[in-house]
């Protein structure tokens, strides 16, 4: 049974659970691509600014989809390791620190691509919300909250439709809040509780960061 029609529906009825922070006139983050048009709802909801957090997972080698961290860019990158998942599979320091060059530098180039000649909005004081369209592991989450906290948001608060029970609890201490429409027993895999889960296009990120500059001016 799906619980979401895409991510739109997702981010809206996310956004009815974040509606107690509109009088904070938080910031909007979102982790691309797949969170862009949750987030989107969000910002709209809350007339919120929309902007990025620009994160990639790191891969275990022989199971790329399987993460063993996550890296953001910035001045000074920020990385999470699972240190368990490297130890299980055999990963050596090495080999971690060539993935998360590769890393930054997909990062570097999707900058580049999405935010060319934008801004990005301050996160320093401001009550700054996380949002992606699922967490699976919550490697790449993890970072990313990580990072804000770096950036010395006011606030930190973690949106995302669904995440397993166990990843959320863990999570609620990554954060001043933790905010989920479902955290469902049968969770296998994010996509499985959307009835259109299609990955999005470069083109189409950029046209949803367009409408929120615009809507911002």
């Amino acid at each position: 049974m799906y619980l979401f029609r895409d991510r739109s529906d997702a981010g809206q009825q996310l956004a009815q659970k974040l509606a107690h922070l509109r009088s904070a006139k938080p910031l909007v983050l979102a982790l691309p691509r797949g969170g862009v048009p949750v987030a989107m709802e969000i910002a709209k909801a809350l007339n919120a600014p929309l902007d990025l957090l620009l994160v990639r997972k790191i891969g275990v080698p022989t199971q790329p989809e399987l993460a063993v961290g996550a890296v953001i860019d910035g001045d000074e990158p920020h990385t999470f390791i699972n240190k368990g998942i490297a130890r299980a599979a055999h990963i050596s320091e090495a080999d971690l620190a060539a993935a998360t060059k590769r890393e930054i530098l997909e990062i570097q180039r999707r900058r580049q691509l999405w935010l060319a000649g934008r801004h990005q909005v301050p996160i320093t004081g401001r009550t700054a919300i996380v949002v992606d369209d699922g967490v699976a592991t919550g490697a790449s989450i993890r970072v990313a909250l990580k990072a804000v906290k770096a950036e010395r948001a006011a606030r930190v608060i973690l949106a995302a439709p669904v995440a397993p029970p166990e990843t959320a609890q863990e999570l609620r201490t990554d954060c001043d809040e933790a905010v989920f429409v479902a955290t469902p027993d049968n969770f296998a895999a994010v996509g499985s509780f959307y009835q259109d889960f299609r990955q999005l296009e470069d083109s189409e990120v950029k046209d949803l960061l367009a409408q929120a500059q615009a809507k911002a001016a």
